[in-house]
């Protein structure tokens, strides 16, 4: 029951009314027993420096960021971890001071908690469908993995060249093409694992009957590929059910969104043994609804 000493935390976006994190952050709330409630709050870019001064100062315990904020809370923040630095965004906000927030990343963790350990992945290839925001968190989760290779693939030539830019590393490297090249078909057939970042097949965005790079390229892929895809709007999307149809491993979005969320918690609460189940319960509830 809320009461006067009811804490706040909460998620900064724009839209905002179509998220789950509420119902599964309040959920692993109330199985937690903290008299805390989690709310959605709409947000336009122009005020959120006012929004973020005003929430420290009433006490706020912590908040997610989602889109169009990410890359906008950075030049915000009191300070940013190394994760946040490096992919130049921020999904989790943790209170630093009287006045300031520390920003932080956690999408790259519940990106990588369905995958498994890295021994699983080892010497293995990827094939990165995308190289907007999500991708720069999927990427920095796979140089993790100790994988043999990495191949971003894009529609744009200088996108993909500065996204190889900003995240290159020696001891994992990035390797890019484009997605009219045919060497396309020759990656896609040699590939263990393929992650969907992009917006095709996504419900109220487009056609969601659509595949990433059209249909007629996956013929040619490999028997073992796991597929995992961003989306989880329609579950499975169009992708994810031919995948199924043929016998692949298949992982959707909503795996990450919850795993990442726990991420969250965990940073705010500081509990480390969050309700993982209830969060993720409630997420499919919300999202059948």
């Amino acid at each position: 029951m809320i009461n006067g000493s009811t804490g706040l935390v909460g998620l900064l976006g724009n839209p905002v009314q179509h998220s789950l994190s509420p119902a599964m952050q309040n959920a692993a709330l109330q199985a937690l027993g903290l008299n805390w409630r989690y709310l959605a709050l709409p947000c336009e870019e122009n005020a959120l420096p006012q929004v973020m001064e005003g929430l420290r100062a009433v006490g706020c315990h912590g908040l997610n960021v989602t889109i169009p904020h990410k890359q906008a809370v950075t030049c915000l923040c009191s300070q940013l971890s190394t994760a946040a630095r490096r992919l130049q965004a921020v999904n989790t906000l943790i209170p630093d001071g009287e006045n300031g927030w520390c920003g932080t990343n956690t999408d790259v963790e519940g990106f990588l908690a369905p995958l498994g350990g890295s021994e699983r992945w080892r010497d293995q290839r990827a094939v990165v469908l995308g190289c907007g925001g999500s991708a720069r968190a999927v990427v920095a989760g796979l140089q993790t993995l100790g994988l043999a290779s990495i191949q971003v693939v894009g529609r744009r030539s200088e996108a993909l060249l500065n996204f190889i830019a900003d995240l290159q590393l020696e001891d994992a490297p990035l390797s890019s093409c484009l997605e009219t090249d045919p060497a396309v078909a020759d990656l896609l057939a040699t590939a263990d694992l393929v992650v969907n970042t992009t917006p095709v097949g996504m419900a109220l965005h487009g056609d969601a009957s659509a595949m990433p790079l059209g249909s007629d390229l996956w013929n040619r892929l490999a028997k073992q590929a796991t597929l995992y895809d961003l989306i989880y709007t329609p579950r499975p999307t169009a992708w994810l059910r031919w995948g199924q149809g043929r016998g692949h491993r298949c992982i959707d979005g909503l795996e990450m969104l919850v795993q990442q969320g726990a991420a969250s918690l965990r940073l705010w609460s500081g509990v480390n043994d969050v309700p993982v189940d209830s969060m993720r319960h409630a997420a499919e509830t919300a999202l059948s609804h």
